[in-house]
C-alpha cells in the first residue's frame, strides 16, 4: 500500500521544499499555541467532561466518535457542547432542531443534537457551564482539545489511520495544530479511524509516537435498507475529505457518475443546488450526499437527495473502555 500524502501531497518521509520553507511560521504558531494552552481552566464542572478532539486541522471523525461515544453512555444525561462552526450564533445556545438552521448553529450540531442535546457556544466554558445547570451528567466537549478554558476528565484524539499526522509538522508547514509527541501527552487515548489495512499503516508509520493507550474504529454505512447496487449516482459532499464519501459510495455498489467534492461546511445554496440538479438530470443520476451535507439542504431539495449515514464501528475499544473506567462510565 503506498504511503498517504502528507499536507503538502508529499510522503511523510518527504516533507518537501515547502514545509522547511514555512519552517520558521510553524516554530511561531507552536508557541503560541503551547502559550494558549497552559493557560488555566477557568471552569473546573462538578460532572465528568470528555474532550473529543484532534491535532490535525480538518476532518478525522470527531462528529462520528461523539455520537458514538452518545450511544454507548445512553444510560446517563449527555450533554454535548461545541463551537457550533459556520454558524452564527455566539450562545450559549441550545440546539433546537424545529427551528434553527445550519445558518444559525452549524451543521454537526444540528446532526448531534438528534441524539442528544446539543449546545453551540463560540465560548466553550460559558456553553460547559449552561449545559451543567441544565441537568447535564456528563458533557461531552466538541473539539475542545486546544481550548484551556474547562478542566477536561478524559480526552481522545481521533485521526484518520490512513492520513495518520501527515509530514509531523505544524501549520503552515503540515496539517497539525501543534507537535504529535507534545499534543498526545496531553491525552488519554488515541483513537484511529480506518479499515485494517490503513489501522496496519498507521502502526508502521507512527508507532514510535504512541505513548498512550490506542483503541482502533472503523466508519461503515448505516444499514437504512437502501439498495446502492448498480445506482448511478452524482454524489457531492461539503466535508473534511470528501474522496472518502466517494469510495463509501463506491464500496457500497454505486455507479459513481460524477463526484463533486465542495469546500468544507459549504453552504448549499438553492442555486448550487439547482446546478447539480441539473447536471443530475442531463447524466440520468440520484443525487447523494452525506448526512452532514443533508442538514444544510434547502427544504426543497430534501426529498430529491438520497444521504448515506455511517457510525463508527469499534474494532479494539479496549483503551476506551478502561479510560471511562477510570473517571466512574
Amino acid at each position: 500500500m503506498m504511503r498517504p500524502p502528507d499536507f503538502w501531497g508529499n510522503p511523510p518521509d518527504s516533507p518537501g521544499w515547502r514545509s522547511y520553507a514555512l519552517g520558521p511560521l510553524a516554530a511561531i504558531f507552536t508557541r503560541v499555541t503551547a502559550w494558549r494552552i497552559a493557560r488555566k481552566p477557568r471552569v473546573r464542572p462538578h460532572i465528568p467532561v470528555i474532550c473529543v478532539g484532534n491535532l490535525n486541522v480538518g476532518g478525522t471523525g470527531k462528529t462520528p466518535t461523539v455520537i458514538a461515544l452518545i450511544e454507548r453512555l445512553q444510560d446517563c444525561q449527555v450533554h454535548v457542547v461545541t463551537r457550533g462552526y459556520g454558524g452564527n450564533a455566539q450562545g450559549p445556545l441550545q440546539v433546537d432542531e424545529r427551528r434553527h438552521t445550519a445558518e444559525d448553529v452549524g451543521d454537526e450540531p444540528l446532526l448531534i443534537a438528534a441524539f442528544a442535546p446539543t449546545w453551540v457556544a463560540k465560548d466553550r466554558a460559558a456553553g460547559v457551564a449552561a449545559a451543567e445547570a441544565s441537568g447535564a451528567q456528563i458533557i461531552i466537549l466538541d473539539d475542545g482539545f486546544q481550548n484551556p478554558s474547562v478542566a477536561k476528565s478524559l480526552s481522545i484524539v481521533v485521526v484518520d489511520a490512513a492520513r495518520g499526522f501527515g509530514n509531523g509538522r505544524v501549520l503552515p508547514a503540515g496539517p497539525l495544530r501543534e507537535p504529535v509527541v507534545v499534543g498526545l501527552s496531553r491525552a488519554d487515548v488515541l483513537l484511529t479511524i480506518g479499515d485494517p489495512t490503513a489501522q496496519a499503516h498507521f502502526s508502521k508509520v507512527w508507532h514510535g509516537n504512541l505513548a498512550i493507550p490506542r483503541a482502533q474504529a472503523q466508519l461503515r454505512p448505516l444499514d437504512t435498507g437502501m439498495d446502492w447496487n448498480g445506482l448511478r449516482a452524482f454524489a457531492f459532499a461539503g466535508i473534511g475529505h470528501p474522496e472518502k464519501f466517494f469510495w463509501t459510495l463506491r464500496d457500497l455498489g454505486a455507479e459513481l457518475i460524477r463526484a463533486e467534492p465542495l469546500d468544507d461546511h459549504q453552504p448549499l445554496t438553492d442555486a448550487l443546488m439547482k446546478r447539480l440538479e441539473i447536471e443530475a438530470t442531463a447524466l440520468s443520476a440520484q443525487l447523494v450526499t452525506t448526512e452532514k451535507d443533508a442538514v444544510r439542504l434547502p427544504k426543497s431539495f430534501r426529498s430529491k437527495v438520497l444521504t448515506v449515514p455511517v457510525r463508527l464501528k469499534m474494532a479494539d475499544a479496549g483503551a476506551l473502555d478502561i479510560a471511562l473506567g477510570r473517571i466512574g462510565l
